[in-house]
């Protein structure tokens, strides 16, 4: 395959690490545009400036600026940093506030998200019909809802727009708002339409992208499967079936610098394919860290997520007599919906020793996790990727995984035919009930009995491919075709 030098590639999008995450999708706005480049992309990440990104606005030059944006001046502030160049959306008025991106105080979205990343669409589209002196985009990569206005303000303009691809991260958040906002954001309101961005008589933000954009992806192939069943869709596998010729999947990687075992400095000693026995110390120092007792007749199991019900943890609350009964250990890291955090918190007062809990989000210790746990489960009802898994599977973590989206598509199950042909790497349950959860935590503590297949699936799990290399190839070929 030839690639056309120098593409230009714009992407909008609410959140990058590792400059400010709350899930997967800063993961991948950080890591897909290193893998673009090699291949001829020349992207910018076009960013709200939040106030984690203050010393990165205060270095960075201004390259555009507003007078009123959305209530309020702004500028765009043009900087590199962590090998990525970003396009920061500097409005105070919009983005200059403690705590979550998304949320307030409360835990409610804030009452002005529509403006907020109505504006973060709106520039989007600005910069897209060459508003930067000296730099064009060829297409826009719009990334799930906060960015799915910009085909709309793009079909609203006269001339020649760069193509859209609008990338969907999890479709259960759509940007749902009154009719009574299509004024407040600048909307066109011709397409106040079924094939426009309305969507039950309110303003919807994805429903408009998927629509509106030239092309869709999302982030596992069986997901973008699923999304076309109406237990998956969210109430938009309609929008989605009538775009089916335009939906692609292309599978989430994770960036391998990162997430190295050979050289993690989160792990009292790093280790490889080839010297499994240091992992060792990463469990003994996890264990320690979750105040549980090592025992080494059973696996140590290990949560890191958001803790909440599509993650399928009052699944595995159900399930803790089930694991500890069989000699098993827990640590669970996370944040979310309060009853969660209760429940996993008394969860680790009720089996000291063999539950662990801690409330929070915390990079450096989810390392240790990935380097000292046995196995991650991860019983999510839906899942459009994944990356937790994907860590598993580099640090020979064992994933034990709900078969759904790219769950389904990045495990191969420790089945009787995959264990005979010697290429499982993880355990799959389906349904993804109680007890199908159940029956995977028993068998994965039958697989860690036999070290020898164990050993054997470690070291095919870190063999496995998790970068980026084969899914930017996707992704160039998608924007090439575009171009």
């Amino acid at each position: 395959m030839h690639w056309k030098a120098d593409v230009n590639i714009l992407f909008v999008a609410s959140e990058c690490a590792p400059f400010v995450k709350t899930g997967g999708l800063a993961d991948v706005i950080g890591a897909v545009p290193k893998s673009l480049e090699p291949l001829g992309g020349d992207v910018r990440i076009l960013l709200p400036a939040y106030p984690a990104l203050a010393a990165q606005v205060a270095k960075g030059a201004r390259v555009l600026a507003f007078d009123d944006l959305f209530g309020g001046p702004a500028r765009v502030v043009a900087v590199q940093e962590a090998g990525l160049n970003l396009l920061l959306l500097d409005a105070p008025h919009l983005f200059d506030r403690a705590g979550n991106i998304y949320l307030d105080g409360n835990g409610n979205d804030w009452g002005d998200n529509h403006l907020r990343f109505g504006a973060l669409s709106w520039v989007g589209a600005q910069i897209a019909t060459g508003a930067l002196d000296g730099w064009q985009p060829d297409v826009v990569n719009a990334h799930d809802w906060q960015a799915g206005l910009v085909p709309a303000y793009l079909r609203a303009q006269d001339g020649p727009t760069p193509p859209v691809v609008l990338t969907v991260h999890n479709i259960a958040f759509q940007g749902v708002f009154g009719a009574d906002t299509v004024d407040a954001l600048r909307l066109d309101p011709a397409l106040f339409t079924q094939d426009g961005y309305e969507y039950w008589g309110k303003v919807s933000f994805l429903k408009g992208g998927l629509a509106m954009a030239d092309k869709i992806t999302t982030v596992s192939p069986t997901y973008a499967r699923e999304l076309m069943l109406p237990e998956f869709g969210a109430g938009l596998d309609g929008v989605l079936n009538a775009r089916k010729a335009d939906l692609t999947g292309i599978l989430n990687g994770i960036d391998l610098d990162v997430w190295n075992p050979a050289d993690d400095a989160a792990l009292p000693a790093p280790y490889t394919s080839k010297t499994l026995k240091k992992k060792a110390q990463s469990r003994a120092a996890l264990c320690t860290r979750f105040g549980i007792d090592a025992n080494h007749e059973a696996p140590v199991f290990c949560v890191v997520s958001r803790l909440t019900e599509q993650k399928g943890l009052d699944m595995l609350l159900e399930c803790l007599p089930v694991l500890t009964g069989a000699g098993a250990r827990l640590a669970v890291l996370g944040t979310g919906d309060k009853r969660f955090e209760t429940g996993f918190v008394d969860a680790a007062r009720r089996h000291g020793g063999q539950v662990g809990t801690i409330i929070g989000y915390n990079e450096t210790l989810s390392h240790l996790m990935q380097g000292g746990a046995d196995a991650i489960l991860i019983p999510s009802r839906f899942e459009p990727c994944g990356l937790t898994q994907l860590y598993g599977l580099r640090y020979g973590t064992i994933p034990v995984v709900a078969r759904t989206g790219g769950l389904a598509d990045t495990v191969i199950d420790a089945n009787p035919a995959a264990l005979s042909t010697g290429c499982a790497t993880g355990v799959q349950f389906s349904p993804v009930t109680v007890a199908g959860l159940a029956a995977a935590i028993q068998r994965t503590c039958d697989l860690f009995r036999d070290r020898p297949t164990w050993a054997a699936m470690m070291r095919r799990a870190m063999a496995h491919p998790v970068g980026w290399d084969q899914s930017a190839r996707a992704y160039m070929a998608l924007y090439q075709g575009l171009v």
